[in-house]
């Protein structure tokens, strides 16, 4: 039997997605409570970009970066414990290398907000181990898939892998306030829906030339590349559950994608036990 814990991609939005859930909070608050306890979580996010290396984070104690600014007093004040695991970190570096990246641990990076905003829902105990992985400069789709890839053995060492980005992410055209979905917007969203459910992975490969509206729902790529990072460590075959979140500001799609092995997919989940975790 297939006991590979499965891969998230998630949609983190705006910074105020941290103190505003609505309905993508909501929607990883129910999986984090459906999923196995996991040895730790492995999280990739565009808001730590390192030109021709990967790092991984290796500090037993992450802190909190607020890797924002001008907004509420609030968010300035959260904070995501977690601890997290040296030797797992060198593991990883070693797998990346192994797989032909060039990888090297980070003592003193912490987690931004494109990992710890979205595990405030998941795994909102922050008790178990959180190790975060950069996207390395330059980075297309083939190249996300491919660093995936190297991530993959991770699932079978019980370790969850949580890609984050943003489903759509045109900060040109940020609303404000506004909760109306534009209409390139839900068209994009839809189009993905359909190319992740059937499994197409070639096709979200070709994203910019097959997407409706693709250049304006992602102006650049960095914030859709975690998708195909998350393909990669799904593997070939592969099942889709999507989790709906909705539109926020009129230009986030806040969808997110978990992906179970075909033979896992048919077996059901267990309880999160929110017990610690920190002998990673």
């Amino acid at each position: 039997m297939n006991t590979s814990l499965p891969v998230l991609f998630v949609s983190h939005g705006a910074p105020m997605f941290a103190i505003e859930p609505g309905q993508a909070g909501e929607q990883l608050a129910k999986l984090g409570r459906e999923l196995t306890q996991p040895r730790a979580i492995v999280v990739i996010s565009p808001h730590w970009m390192t030109r021709g290396e990967v790092c991984v984070t290796a500090s037993p104690h992450p802190e909190t970066i607020h890797d924002f600014g001008g907004f509420p007093d609030a968010l300035y004040e959260l904070q995501y414990p977690a601890p997290g695991a040296p030797p797992l970190a060198q593991e990883i570096v070693d797998l990346l290398n192994d797989a032909g990246w060039k990888a090297r641990l980070d003592a003193r990076r912490g987690l931004d907000h494109g990992a710890w905003v979205p595990l405030l829902y998941l795994a909102p105990e922050a008790s178990t181990p959180v190790i975060q992985v950069s996207m390395p400069m330059p980075i297309d789709t083939h190249s996300a898939l491919r660093l995936g890839q190297a991530l993959k053995p991770l699932r079978d060492m019980n370790v969850l892998i949580v890609a984050s980005g943003s489903l759509t992410h045109n900060l040109y055209e940020f609303r404000g306030a506004s909760t109306h979905g534009e209409a390139y917007v839900k068209q994009f969203a839809a189009w993905t829906a359909q190319a992740l459910t059937a499994g197409d992975t070639a096709q979200v490969l070709d994203y910019r030339r097959l997407a409706p509206a693709a250049e304006r729902a992602h102006p650049t790529d960095e914030h859709f590349l975690p998708l195909l990072i998350a393909l990669g460590a799904a593997g070939e075959t592969y099942q889709t559950r999507v989790l709906e979140g909705g539109i926020t500001y009129g230009v986030l799609a806040m969808d997110s994608y978990l992906f179970n092995s075909v033979a896992q997919a048919r077996t059901e989940p267990t309880q999160f036990n929110r017990g610690n975790a920190n002998n990673a």
